[in-house]
Parts: structure tokens; C-alpha cells; sequence
């Protein structure tokens, strides 16, 4: 079996605490995972980022290389991707 998403694995230990993350190179926030969960090796949640009224989906690719991000904006039926999460960074509260 492959090894866990690095990326992912972080995100999944910060949760449910706040995380800063960095989207590519056009977004970058505080994020708040509602939910996440590993299936063996593929990771989903959901949650939201600080100032937003979107929903965000997070998920490894189907080559467990990266975490993927779709948005769901409020009133929106239908989801955008955003870009690949590049950084991922505790909060301290």
C-alpha cells in the first residue's frame, strides 16, 4: 500500500482546529475542516475558510500527489476548482 498524502495527513491532524493553507497561488486563508476522514490511502473533507460563505471540498488526486480543492459558493449549485493545496500550517490559538 502507498504511503498517506503528506499534505493531506497534516490537514487531517490539524483538524477540526483552524489551518492556514495556501490554494496555488491565488488563495490563501484560514480554513476550518467540518469533516475529514481517510479512505485507506484517499482523503476527503469539507469545511470552510474564515470571511466566506463558501463550502470547500478537499480530496488527493487519483495518484495520491496531491490535494485538490473545489468551491461551492452560497446560492450555487454547482462546484469550481480552485487549485491544489501548496501549505498547510497550524494555528495557534
Amino acid at each position: 500500500m502507498s504511503d498517506l498524502n503528506r499534505v493531506a495527513k497534516r490537514m487531517y491532524n490539524i483538524h477540526p482546529k483552524a489551518m492556514s493553507l495556501v490554494v496555488g497561488d491565488e488563495l490563501e486563508g484560514t480554513f476550518t475542516l467540518k469533516s475529514a476522514e481517510f479512505f485507506q490511502t484517499e482523503f476527503q473533507a469539507e469545511g470552510t475558510r474564515t470571511g466566506d460563505d463558501a463550502l470547500y471540498r478537499f480530496a488527493t488526486t487519483d495518484d495520491n500527489e496531491a490535494v485538490i480543492v473545489g468551491r461551492q459558493a452560497a446560492g450555487d449549485d454547482g462546484w469550481s476548482m480552485v487549485g491544489e493545496v501548496t501549505s498547510v500550517e497550524r494555528i495557534d490559538e
